[in-house]
């Protein structure tokens, strides 16, 4: 870390937490004092073992990883959280670091890569855009929980109509697909369309693609 005096921009995000992965903990004290002075969250861990022992914290956050550690290395950890499902994003950090290393964690999804010794505010922005990512991500999946949720209230015939709407079908073809009348698809479709919260046609056929249903290719 730098020692350098000037200003630091804050970039507090919410209740976000930065998980550190380090086995120097001179560098995990520094690392924490820094966050702390601008209203950051941490966690520090003096391994991986550490980290993967405890219960991540269900809030924004990141991990910000030394590639060298006891044990397990930083790129083993990775690979280990992304074999887990866990999506945090990462920032690494190495005093020594080559181009094979950091094309290796860049690859597998790491959010940037910082070499020791490194600005604080070069590393403070590095986690703001990391936590910034993971924010998104949680919205992101908290909507399409939601989406899925009004998608499981639509009846049987109501999901049908929907699915072949989006497929690009007619209403009368709709009815002569599954056998009913031109009026009840129209019913069900209506239906569908407010049960989903759809304003437009166009916004449901974005609904269906978002929930993975197949949809009518241009």
């Amino acid at each position: 870390m730098s020692a350098t005096l000037e200003p630091l921009a804050v970039v507090s995000i919410d209740d976000a937490v930065v998980l550190v992965v380090d086995d120097d903990a001179g560098l995990r004290q520094a690392l924490g004092s820094l966050f702390r002075s601008v209203d950051i969250k941490v966690r520090s861990y003096a391994s991986a073992a550490e980290l993967l022992d405890d219960e991540l914290p269900d809030v924004p956050c990141c991990l910000l990883l030394d590639v060298r550690l006891r044990g397990a290395s930083g790129l083993d950890l990775q690979a280990r959280l992304a074999k887990l499902g866990v999506e945090i994003p990462i920032v690494f950090m190495t005093g020594h670091g080559d181009i094979a290393m950091t094309v290796t964690a860049m690859k597998a999804g790491a959010v940037d890569f910082i070499t020791k010794p490194f600005r604080d505010q070069d590393l403070l922005d590095a986690v703001a855009t990391a936590l910034d990512k993971d924010r998104q991500r949680r919205l992101g999946s908290q909507r399409l929980s939601a989406l899925r949720a009004r998608h499981q209230t639509l009846s049987p015939r109501e999901a049908e109509v929907m699915g072949l709407a989006v497929r690009g079908l007619l209403n009368k073809q709709i009815a002569g697909e599954i056998g009913i009348s031109e009026v009840t698809v129209k019913i069900h479709r209506g239906q569908a369309m407010r049960k989903m919260k759809a304003r437009t046609f166009a916004d449901l056929v974005l609904m269906a693609q978002q929930l993975g249903v197949r949809v009518a290719v241009d």
